[in-house]
């Protein structure tokens, strides 16, 4: 059955999502021709990559391609810093992790990550779920490929950040 998780299974290891994590990992290397993840040995990747990516202290975000982007994976450390849990940030249109103020320089950065097929260095400012700022400085962007090397979404990473 596709979609149901056994309800002793966190939702970041579900086959869907771990199939996610594999694209996003994939994609990363190929963007930035290195990996994301120290037990990254160039995929495929499957459970262990799911359990490394989850607890990284590296924010890691990706959405899909739709025309308003929703958020597909929220790793626990972007989930702390947005104050949200996986089921109210993971389906949420990505656009809302940043003021309205700040959404088109936010829509800039992503659209020349697609263009470049990979962007270092994006600084700008984001809210949180209580309306909270901070800054995230020098984030990675990048495009996720599915197997018919067609764009299915987005990614981003990020180390640095404080609260305004």
């Amino acid at each position: 059955m596709t979609g149901v998780i056994p309800s002793n299974t966190a939702p970041w290891l579900s086959p869907e999502t771990q199939a996610l994590i594999n694209l996003l990992l994939i994609s990363y290397q190929r963007a930035f021709s290195q990996p994301l993840l120290v037990c990254d040995q160039g995929g495929p990747f499957h459970r262990t990559a799911a359990q490394e990516l989850f607890a990284s202290p590296i924010a890691v975000l990706a959405h899909d391609h739709s025309a308003d982007p929703l958020l597909t994976y929220a790793n626990s450390t972007a989930l702390r810093i947005w104050g949200h849990r996986w089921q109210t940030m993971v389906g949420m249109p990505s656009r809302l992790t940043a003021e309205e103020s700040e959404r088109r320089e936010r829509a800039s950065a992503l659209q020349q990550a697609h263009q470049r097929a990979g962007f270092r260095g994006y600084c700008g400012i984001r809210i949180d779920q209580q309306g909270r700022r901070f800054m995230i400085h020098n984030a990675r962007i990048w495009p996720l490929w599915n197997g018919n090397n067609e764009v299915c979404g987005q990614a981003a990473a990020f180390s640095n950040w404080w609260w305004l």
